[in-house]
């Protein structure tokens, strides 16, 4: 593929002398064809053609109270969701573990208390502060508001400070007029919606098709019902939608300019395969019903070593040492199938470990790995699920240490231009399983602090890389300090690792037991079923020694 969004942007702000000449070409291929048959002054110049005409403005609509019930917020009120829905509609239903989906505007919401990621549709939304639980009502910020009923619906809530209640103002319809140019450049066919003003919209994308959905507005313009392009079949324009239907086998990117506004689409053939590559579908399995498969990925690998301990040892070897001992435990302890991401000392680029998992349609997804800081005093462990933002300053660290590799163009990133979008589109997937996630990391968490005494370094949440593609519930967990010349002793024991690998064990049985419903065991049966799960690590050795660097260093 010779273009791609993030590449065309670029382009796009960049003076016109200074684009390649095939742009100043494309630029003037989507200028000059509206002015076939165009008029031309008195002086000779050619008349501009009149773009889309102003949007016609509906009359202002009224205010309305919404009576609902409010607490105190560190952001603002925090409105009862409940009377919200009795009066705007939708649906709100309890999840398990405590969450919450609401439907409204054709789109489903999941989100829970004492949480500021919320999963809507198929993006995730930080609110400013997380919705909190009272007296059995679920109370959510101003921000959860405008991001459900005032994206999704024609509802313009506000909150009126001085007289301290809930306003809503219902949006009148507007008639947009939408113009449309084509162009195919260097194998890529672009596709440029101008509007007089920007609508609320959202992007659907199926097979052979994407769809354009307009909240409130309604669209005019001319279809076409054959494009004379070999990517894009027809396009279709009309009531609150724009239908482009794409020819077999191809994709669309998307991206907005503005003044005025339009919606560009990027449409490609089909990216080929090489072989030996994982390509995972871009389709969500639906919740399990148990935890059947289970797949571990100890970090790192080849060329990157991840932490480097004072004495040497690499975080590669032993994330590899635990992840094959866990690996024992799960199998022998829960009857589960484990699969693991590597077995041996070699480089997988980021996106491929949550490939694996998914094409083993795994119930879970377990990323091994042991932290450096730059000092040697900092020691315990933490668990991470996924979020578009950090938690905090260290959660963000870690993060970016850990997605270097695909930043830098290594291992993680490879030379694909849909790189970015790609894992985008599989952070989608992973918003369905937000609250597993953070279950399955409370429980690993608890464990890890009450077995081993470990400083207890909390559950935090993170945007990394390789929990971004995984389609079941994800975590990441840093098992201690290879950076803390105590804590890389102790990692170097086997009767120490061990004892992480049994605490890694017991938390993911009790989730798996809380997914399937079924009770706990006694104490008796738990250590009968530490003891047939075997005390040692398998056999199997170092997978490399790993160079020596200071200060826990990161490669």
């Amino acid at each position: 593929m010779q273009a791609c969004p993030d590449a065309i942007l670029r382009a796009v702000r960049r003076p016109l002398s200074a684009r390649p000449l095939t742009w100043r070409l494309a630029v003037l291929a989507v200028a000059v064809a509206p002015l076939a048959g165009v008029a031309r002054d008195g002086a000779g110049q050619v008349a501009a053609p009149p773009g889309p005409p102003p949007a016609t403005q509906p009359p202002a609509a009224a205010v309305e109270t919404v009576p609902a019930a409010t607490l105190p917020g560190e952001t603002g009120p925090l409105v009862s969701l409940q009377d919200v829905v009795r009066r705007l509609g939708g649906t709100l239903t309890p999840q398990p573990r405590g969450s919450f989906q609401l439907e409204v505007g054709g789109e489903r919401v999941l989100f829970g208390p004492d949480n500021r990621t919320v999963a809507r549709g198929t993006e995730l939304v930080e609110l400013p502060e997380p919705p909190r639980m009272a007296d059995g009502t679920i109370y959510v910020p101003m921000a959860f508001l405008e991001a459900t009923y005032g994206e999704l619906t024609d509802a313009v809530l506000r909150w009126n400070g001085a007289e301290r209640r809930l306003e809503l103002e219902r949006r009148r319809a507007r008639r947009l007029a939408v113009s449309t140019d084509v162009v195919h450049l260097q194998g890529i066919t672009t596709v440029v919606f101008e509007l007089p003003e920007e609508p609320r919209y959202r992007i659907d994308e199926r097979p052979g098709a994407v769809v354009v959905e307009v909240t409130g507005d309604t669209l005019e313009g001319e279809s076409v019902p054959r494009v004379d392009e070999p990517l894009v079949e027809s396009i279709e324009i009309g009531g609150r939608r724009i239908v482009l239907r794409l020819a077999p086998g191809a994709g669309a990117d998307s991206y907005t300019l503005a003044s005025p506004f339009r919606l560009v689409f990027d449409v490609h053939p089909a990216a080929a395969t090489g072989p030996g590559e994982a390509v995972p579908e871009l389709e969500a399995p639906p919740p399990p019903e148990g935890v059947r498969t289970i797949v571990l990925d100890p970090g790192h690998g080849g060329s990157e070593t991840g932490a480097i301990g004072p004495s040497g040892v690499a975080e590669k070897e032993l994330t590899l040492r635990l992840a094959r001992s866990l690996k024992e435990r799960l199998e022998t302890g829960l009857g589960v199938r484990v699969v693991l991401t590597r077995d041996e000392d070699a480089s997988l680029p980021l996106e491929t470990r949550t490939a694996i998992a998914n094409q083993n349609k795994a119930d879970l997804f377990v990323s091994l790995h042991l932290n450096s800081a730059l000092g040697a005093a900092a020691r315990g462990a933490e668990t991470y699920f996924l979020s578009a933002t950090a938690s905090d300053e260290r959660a963000a660290r870690s993060a970016a240490a850990e997605n270097r590799p695909a930043e830098e163009g290594g291992a993680g990133a490879g030379d694909d231009p849909l790189h970015e979008l790609q894992l985008m589109l599989w952070d989608l997937a992973q918003s369905h399983f937000l609250s597993q996630s953070q279950r399955l990391a409370t429980l690993i968490q608890g464990e890890l602090n009450s077995a081993l005494a470990l400083r207890d370094r909390g559950v935090k949440q993170a945007p990394f890389v390789v929990l971004m593609g995984a389609a079941m519930p994800a975590v990441l967990v840093e098992l201690g300090f290879l950076s803390n010349p105590e804590e890389e002793e102790r990692l170097q024991d086997p009767a120490y690792r061990s004892e992480l690998t049994a605490a890694l064990a017991r938390a993911i049985g009790r989730y798996k037991r809380e997914v399937e419903g079924t009770p706990e065991p006694t104490e008796g049966a738990e250590e009968t079923e530490a003891a047939r799960a075997g005390e040692e690590e398998p056999a199997g050795g170092t997978d490399g020694a790993g160079r020596r660097a200071r200060g826990g260093a990161r490669r």
